[in-house]
């Protein structure tokens, strides 16, 4: 965390897979910590990080899991406020504990229900992240181009799509964000602005 509040060469994004925001099902998971430990270490990224983004991943319907266990995983991603999470329906894996041991008894149904709950919740935290950045200028490593318009990724893993004649992929250029939504930022090249500006 150190390293990463004062090394300019490091990106502020943090991958934590969280997993399941039930003690219980990470104790079932076989996984070392507990909600408590993760929100805790969330806590002390964002205070040393400034503008870190965090990701994470989540498994919904693993074997076991009631509608109260997974109502603590939606009680966790309301609370760390991930930038991006990363969410699955539990399949038994062959060679894993829980294959061999655990019977795969959350219906199929409820598991596309979790999905969606976490997805629709998802939406609405990273329009909420992402709308802040309206009106700043962010580094943008360019990556590409698609559909007419060149897209690259912030320091925070955010995706930006912008309007530009020549080739950038490669360069990191300053954008400033004009329009916001929950799975992509729009922007302007702020040297292109000032050319257009000065002209």
């Amino acid at each position: 965390i150190r390293s990463i509040a004062r090394l300019d060469k490091v990106c502020e994004q943090i991958n934590l897979p969280a997993q399941a925001g039930s003690n219980d099902i990470l104790r079932a998971m076989g996984r070392g910590y507990t909600r408590e430990h993760y929100l805790e270490l969330i806590e002390t990224i964002k205070k040393n990080v400034a503008g870190v983004s965090i990701s994470t991943d989540i498994i919904v319907g693993f074997p076991g899991e009631t509608d109260g266990q997974f109502e603590e995983t939606l009680d966790l991603l309301k609370k760390a406020k991930f930038g991006t999470v990363h969410v699955a329906v539990y399949s038994p894996r062959e060679g894993t504990a829980a294959a061999r041991e655990m019977a795969d008894d959350v219906p199929g149904a409820v598991k596309k229900e979790r999905l969606a709950a976490i997805e629709a919740l998802q939406e609405t935290i990273q329009a909420e992240l992402n709308g802040v950045l309206a009106g700043r200028m962010v580094e943008v490593l360019v990556e590409g181009r698609k559909k007419g318009k060149w897209y690259g990724r912030t320091r925070t893993d955010k995706l930006v799509f912008f309007n530009e004649r020549h080739n950038l992929t490669g360069e990191l250029v300053p954008i400033t964000i004009t329009k916001t939504n929950p799975w992509s930022l729009q922007g302007n090249h702020v040297e292109r602005e000032n050319t257009e500006e000065e002209q």
